[in-house]
């Protein structure tokens, strides 16, 4: 960084000379800058502004009890609240939650449970899973926080070689499998290249450890306090972009609801649409137009649980449809839908009438201000179902 740093300021003393685009003005450093008319820059900020899905909301599930209206990261604290309250041993750490972090899912509890299980640890993820699994095999429930899961890689190894295979190196005399790992995760909008990532596919080849993904509130508190109680160590990846965008009515005391169980959203006969996280609500929308423009029915299934998957949810439903189409943020390339595309060809090949469609993020690191296009929005997905059926 600093080489990059000196070579910019030569470049600014010397007024290096660079090849102009269009009509632009001239910068300090010998470049030139791109004038965007009044009317561009109004189309770039609503284009911001707009969201590439509409949430919808489940029915009101009164089984569990009152409820009360809570967006995403308010369900996430109210599970936090109900575990802390229940749970002595809990604690929660991170950077940033003895404030309520960035984004606000542990504000108030440090006042309500002291500082000495609501605490900032220092900038290091590394520190902070480590610390969690040792907190974890003294017989803690440890809930650590990574500010974004972006920056989640410098914890890999303690998370690949150490939380997930502790039980295993032992003969299960000892584990940390009370250890939760929770990360924002997804685009957001404008968050570009470290503040946007999915980075489950990575954890999904690693045997010892459970990913999970919910697509509302309802969905986020019922998964966390699942993956609390899990006897293994689990990996919670929360949707940033629906911490405020999705509002529903969510039980206010605790419940569950089951890990490594696909839930099927809406049924269908003609297609199989398969999504986590902030994509199942783009499916939603799809298997909506599809009905509409193309007369087919589409079945969304939310896999909400990574690793371990639902095999035999999807393979039922393909055998039913006999159309797959798989879609998620994260690049293509190694992809999850790349494991439930083979697997699906593995166990459901006869039943299939037109090759599996994955419709994903390219190959390339997530863009700024070309987000709307790397997207798979739901003209994307529309079209690959057109496709299916006309094959």
């Amino acid at each position: 960084m600093a080489a990059a740093a000196r070579f910019f300021i030569r470049g600014a003393n010397s007024k290096l000379s660079i090849t102009g685009i269009g009509n632009g003005s001239q910068s300090s450093f010998g470049g030139t800058l791109v004038k965007l008319s009044p009317s561009s820059n109004s189309r770039i900020k609503a284009q911001r502004r707009h969201a590439h899905f509409t949430f919808q909301p489940d029915p009101e599930r009164t089984q569990y009890g009152p409820t009360q209206k809570m967006n995403l990261f308010q369900s996430v604290t109210s599970a936090l609240d109900n575990t802390l309250a229940s749970d002595p041993t809990a604690v929660i750490f991170g950077e940033d939650v003895a404030f309520g972090g960035v984004f606000r899912c542990t504000v108030g509890l440090r006042d309500k449970y002291g500082k000495d299980r609501v605490f900032n640890t220092p900038l290091c993820e590394q520190g902070i899973v480590g610390f969690g699994i040792g907190a974890a095999v003294a017989g803690a429930t440890a809930i650590a926080e990574i500010q974004f899961a972006d920056y989640i890689y410098p914890a890999f190894d303690q998370i690949v070689n150490e939380a997930a295979k502790y039980r295993y190196r032992s003969g299960n005399l000892f584990d940390c499998g009370s250890l939760t790992i929770r990360a924002p995760w997804g685009c957001v909008g404008h968050g570009s290249l470290y503040h946007s990532q999915s980075p489950e596919a990575f954890f999904a080849h690693c045997p010892g450890i459970k990913v999970v993904i919910p697509r509302s509130p309802v969905q986020a508190k019922g998964l966390l306090l699942s993956c609390i109680a899990d006897p293994n160590p689990c990996i919670f990846f929360e949707p940033k972009i629906l911490y405020r965008a999705a509002v529903e009515q969510v039980p206010v005391e605790p419940y569950t609801i089951p890990l490594s169980q696909a839930d099927i959203v809406q049924e269908g006969s003609d297609v199989t649409l398969v999504a986590w996280g902030t994509q199942i609500h783009v499916m939603r929308e799809v298997a909506n137009m599809a009905q509409e423009k193309l007369g087919v029915s589409c079945e969304v299934i939310d896999l909400q649980t990574i690793l371990p998957w639902d095999v035999e949810t999807v393979c039922k439903s393909v055998v039913k449809t006999g159309r797959l189409l798989i879609s998620h943020e994260a690049p293509i390339t190694g992809g999850f839908a790349a494991e439930i595309s083979s697997s699906v060809q593995e166990e459901c090949f006869l039943n299939l009438e037109a090759p599996i469609s994955r419709v994903c993020g390219y190959d390339t690191p997530f863009p700024h201000i070309f987000e709307p296009f790397y997207i798979p929005d739901k003209w994307k997905c529309f079209d690959a179902i057109k496709k299916m059926i006309n094959y």
